[in-house]
């Protein structure tokens, strides 16, 4: 009976030992941080099929002619994108300005940052491509407002205007004002290059330098740009272009007729 007992604690011990090993291994919240990110797919699968899928198909290859595919765009772009009510679109001949976002997809609210996640790892997941900066709000902008003057003036000048004010492009197209862009908007716009705007990839641009051009397009809003002269729209150079040219010809004009009605 002795020796039987003795058998049985040491199989209890070694129970005891295996169980207390395994759980210090795998760990309970490492189940449930997968499981975490599973349902969130599933949620942004379903919000995808019910504001997305018209346009973009249902496998995120697009539709033609009503909207392009979704492979590889990654998270930011959907952040970028529906986040400033670009998209989804009331109706597919609409433009893609900045309007209001669907309550759905506030950033402002709780809920509407849940479904900008939950729909950004579905596509995510479907894809992959640049994500959204784990940073928010004040983390994303830079401690170097110099800096990031003269990366914006290298990089972003000759579309949005000095200040951030916008612009005119060939074709019809109109690189918006950045008075209303969050920090978030415009470290993921660089991230994803919506429409004509080119992708700035951290080779290209820092992560660092990204959130120093932030801090610089946040330094300079509202500030009194014409003082003692004329906006001119605040469309920089074309405008400003375009009315030295018509003063210019006019004047020119006025001379050549004072000259001919003198001689």
């Amino acid at each position: 009976m002795t020796r039987r007992l003795r058998h049985a604690l040491l199989v209890l011990a070694a129970l005891v030992a295996v169980g207390g090993g395994y759980a210090l291994l795998v760990p309970a919240p490492q189940q449930a941080t997968a499981q975490t990110g599973q349902t969130q797919i599933d949620q942004g699968r379903a919000l995808y099929e019910r504001a997305c899928i018209s346009c973009h198909g249902a496998n995120l290859q697009g539709a033609p002619g009503r909207g392009p595919g979704l492979v590889g765009v990654g998270d930011a772009a959907v952040y970028f994108q529906v986040s400033t009510g670009r998209m989804p679109l009331a109706r597919s001949e609409d433009r893609g300005y900045r309007k209001d976002p669907q309550p759905q997809f506030d950033p402002d609210t709780e809920q509407g940052r849940a479904n900008l996640a939950a729909l950004g790892a579905y596509i995510q997941a479907n894809g992959g491509g640049p994500t959204t900066p784990a940073e928010t709000g004040p983390e994303l902008i830079g401690s170097d407002v110099a800096h990031g003057g003269e990366l914006y003036r290298l990089n972003c000048a000759s579309c949005h205007h000095f200040t951030g004010r916008g612009g005119i492009l060939a074709d019809g197209r109109y690189p918006p004002r950045l008075e209303a862009a969050t920090p978030e908007q415009m470290y993921t716009a660089m991230l994803s290059g919506p429409m004509a705007m080119p992708v700035f990839s951290d080779r290209q641009l820092t992560p660092e330098e990204k959130k120093d051009i932030i801090a610089y397009v946040l330094a300079v809003r509202g500030q009194n740009n014409a003082p003692g002269g004329f906006t001119l729209g605040e469309l920089g150079p074309a405008a400003e272009g375009l009315v030295a040219f018509v003063v210019g010809l006019v004047a020119l004009v006025g001379v050549a007729a004072w000259i001919g009605a003198r001689s």
